[in-house]
């Protein structure tokens, strides 16, 4: 069983303010209009929620944890924690978007069933979240990395990286009609080193080690990437794929 991932907004904003930024394609996908009301499923610390709400949208952004939300909360925002398999709303949305977040949630069946009663009779549901092979060479190096060291890498792993296939049946069988959906390979450049990464988002693995087994770890981790994922000039790509959708909540 995965360890629990945490979330410290200064940590997140220096090491992956990237996530946000590299939101614009979806946000342009859920094509807003000012008076809807949208729920920002996993919204972090904001700043994609409070883009929304500039469009004259009333957003509603949620996520599990409360640093986040309390980040989200000091942008002024409508932002409440609710954990994203148990979302408490009833035919109260045009529509639920969603960027970057939806690969932490294992469970696409309470995700999605949730999304639709949130939602207006013909209401959408559009997201972006980690596809297959979404950071397929870290999350090989981080797991062959806590097999060595006798615990299970794999059971570590925190992350629903799903198949285009497997997404469509899923949001089908949740009571959707699929508009959209692509799975888009995307490198991205961090900004910094990779361990500004592996501190930000591989938490569950870390966790599994004593503390002071942890920095090791994560120097392991990084010289096991360095041939694949820095260049000569040491800048670090991730080896991101993205899976993107649209679906329209049926009849």
């Amino acid at each position: 069983m995965a360890y629990q991932q945490t979330w410290d907004p200064d940590r997140y904003a220096r090491n992956a303010r990237f996530v946000a930024d590299l939101g614009a394609p979806v946000v342009d996908l859920l094509a807003p209009h000012a008076g809807e009301r949208i729920l920002d499923l996993g919204c972090g610390d904001g700043v994609l929620t409070a883009k929304l709400a500039s469009l004259g949208c009333q957003v509603t952004g949620v996520d599990a944890s409360p640093q986040q939300i309390d980040a989200a909360q000091k942008l002024g925002l409508d932002a409440r924690v609710m954990n994203g398999e148990a979302l408490d709303f009833n035919g109260e949305f045009d529509a639920v978007f969603s960027n970057a977040a939806l690969h932490w949630m294992r469970d696409p069946a309470k995700v999605i069933a949730g999304v639709n009663r949130a939602l207006r009779p013909q209401g959408r549901f559009v997201g972006e979240l980690g596809g297959h092979g979404c950071v397929a060479r870290i999350k090989k190096a981080l797991v062959e990395a806590l097999n060595r060291r006798g615990v299970d890498g794999e059971a570590a792993s925190p992350w629903y990286f799903p198949t285009v296939e497997d997404y469509s049946e899923q949001l089908t069988r949740g009571g959707f009609v699929v508009s959209y959906i692509a799975l888009i390979p995307r490198p991205t450049l961090l900004p910094g080193d990779v361990t500004g990464w592996l501190e930000t988002f591989a938490e569950s693995f870390t966790s599994t080690l004593p503390p002071a087994e942890r920095r090791s770890y994560i120097a392991e981790v990084r010289e096991a990437l360095r041939p694949e994922l820095s260049d000569a000039e040491g800048k670090w790509t991730a080896d991101y794929v993205r899976l993107r959708f649209g679906a329209n909540k049926s009849l």
